[in-house]
């Protein structure tokens, strides 16, 4: 990893890998991103800069949302393999588009839970501050113990 931070997660296998799903996912992606905003005003360059940034992790998601998953309202069973559909980010302006609102709307959903939640990413990023790193267990104490806590949790019992 080339930037300064980093979240690493495990996705739920026993979840259905919906376009539902993958949004969420995608909004995860760039939550620190956002909350950089939220917080700072602005963002760094940790988010993206390297092919294993949250950014381009996301990007990637949502090319593959757009060309091989049968997610795209534009031509959903068309699928274009992995290595060409990057490179057609340079050559299709209406790809570039689609995948550019997906991240727009994943960010606007990021942004939703992180500022109905202000306190909890406050007290997660004081504590990181102080201790460098977290586990998901710290993270999930600090989430349920803020204000607001019941709404983060889904159907399935997870956060």
């Amino acid at each position: 990893m080339g930037g300064m931070g980093q979240v690493v997660s495990r996705q739920g296998q026993h979840l259905p890998q919906t376009q539902d799903w993958l949004m969420r996912s995608i909004a995860c992606m760039l939550a620190g991103r956002t909350a950089e905003v939220l917080i700072f005003g602005d963002t760094v360059a940790g988010a993206g800069g390297y092919d294993d940034s949250d950014l381009a992790r996301a990007t990637e998601h949502a090319v593959a949302a757009e060309t091989r998953l049968g997610f795209s309202n534009h031509q959903p069973l068309l699928y274009r393999s992995v290595a060409g559909s990057i490179n057609e980010l340079s050559l299709d302006r209406h790809l570039v588009e689609r995948v550019n609102s997906r991240l727009m709307e994943a960010e606007a959903m990021a942004r939703s839970l992180l500022e109905n939640r202000r306190d909890a990413l406050v007290a997660i990023a004081t504590r990181l501050k102080d201790v460098g790193v977290m586990t998901g267990e710290e993270i999930t104490r600090l989430l349920v113990a803020s204000p607001g806590s019941s709404d983060l949790t889904r159907p399935d019992g997870e956060l």
